[in-house]
């Protein structure tokens, strides 16, 4: 071996055995039911090494719990981003922060793996975008089920045309919301669009394999005192190239459902609980009156992401769900919130979209014990 195959041998190696070292940014529901926990199901190349939370109450417990020896305020983020122990953050705060956050991250030259919805409307989404790239850094959005088998498979199902053209997507995901939650609050970005919609979103879109060109929506809100600043229900309506249509209710006071139904030329997908986080999901596919079904046993949907994006970082190539893909999301729920205000049809400008979700992408890793919360509960608890 001659010195410069010595000198490659050795870079290589090394950059096997590098981990990613990740900041989680929001100490709420979601980073402690799942994100803290899914780091030993990624510690092959991801390594958790520091927490940031406006609760000191938080930062001590949490940093005990999970041996993290560097924690944060907000007011210290910069302090964090610039300390040359992080790669890498993990933005789990309401979305009205996500871009402040994104944006000084990337500044940084830190990469971000960022919550959906990506941001609260379009403009927000290309500056993060922008930030990103002028950065040079990696910019993901967290959509746990772009590496979920069940969901994938119902994708390439469709692609694979098992129930013909697909023509009509309908979907309901729902859930009881406690007051107080900030998923209530309009300033930080609440609602059932932006929470919950979006899983309906980019469902359709993804099995439709295109972009809406145009929506419509209503939202319903009765007496309930919780609904002061936000709706309580949103019922939209998607066209899509070909008139195809897609329609779903999201509702943050109705009984728990997460479903989804594609109807095509020759048979019927149905997924049936499709957007659980941990439950098992079901999949019912019927086409001349014969049905198959499958289950996709519960499992840890948040470790894949972090796999993922760490070899995205360590073998720069570039992530999907990308900002593009957070941003085609984003773009609809804008539209929609126009539309309910108007009472009228809102056409969208055609977009390009690039690489989509693909069953190549599940990462299996098996589910987590629920873990104690500090100060932080479900949305629904």
């Amino acid at each position: 071996m001659n010195d410069q195959s010595a000198i490659n041998e050795t870079q290589s190696t090394s950059q096997a055995n590098r981990k990613i070292r990740y900041a989680v940014v929001g100490l709420g529901y979601i980073s402690q039911i799942a994100v803290l926990p899914a780091f030993p199901h990624a510690q092959g190349n991801s390594e958790l090494v520091a927490l940031v939370s406006g609760d000191r109450t938080k930062l001590r417990k949490l940093a005990k719990k999970y041996k993290v020896s560097k924690t944060y305020t907000y007011e210290q983020y910069a302090d964090c981003l610039s300390s040359g122990d992080i790669d890498a953050v993990y933005i789990a705060l309401p979305n009205n922060m996500h871009r402040a956050y994104t944006e000084g991250a990337a500044q940084a030259g830190i990469h971000v793996l960022c919550e959906k919805p990506m941001a609260l409307n379009e403009q927000e989404c290309e500056a993060m975008i922008e930030a990103a790239s002028r950065a040079k850094v990696k910019l993901m959005i967290a959509y746990r089920l772009h590496f979920e088998k069940g969901n994938l498979s119902a994708i390439e199902a469709i692609r694979s045309g098992k129930i013909g053209e697909p023509r009509i997507f309908s979907s309901g995901f729902c859930q009881q919301v406690k007051p107080g939650n900030t998923r209530l609050d309009v300033e930080l970005g609440g609602g059932p669009l932006y929470d919950i919609g979006v899983y309906c979103i980019n469902a359709a879109r993804n099995l439709f394999d295109s972009e809406p060109t145009e929506v419509f929506a209503y939202s319903a809100t009765g007496n309930d005192p919780r609904f002061v600043q936000v709706g309580e229900m949103s019922a939209a309506l998607l066209r899509f190239p070909d008139d195809r249509l897609a329609s779903f209710i999201c509702s943050f006071g109705a009984a728990d459902r997460s479903a989804f139904e594609v109807i095509g030329t020759k048979g019927v997908l149905k997924m049936d609980p499709a957007y659980e986080m941990v439950a098992d999901l079901k999949c019912k596919i019927t086409v001349d009156s014969r049905t198959k079904k499958a289950k996709f046993a519960k499992r840890d949907q948040f470790g894949p992401e972090l796999v993922y994006f760490s070899d995205c970082i360590l073998e720069n190539r570039e992530p999907e769900p990308d900002g593009r893909e957070g941003m085609a999301d984003v773009r609809v729920i804008d539209a929609l919130l126009k539309s309910q205000e108007s009472g009228q049809p809102v056409k969208l400008s055609a977009v390009e979209k690039g690489e989509r979700p693909s069953l190549d992408q599940e990462i299996h890793k098996p589910p987590i014990e629920r873990p104690g919360m500090v100060k932080a509960a479900s949305p629904s608890e």
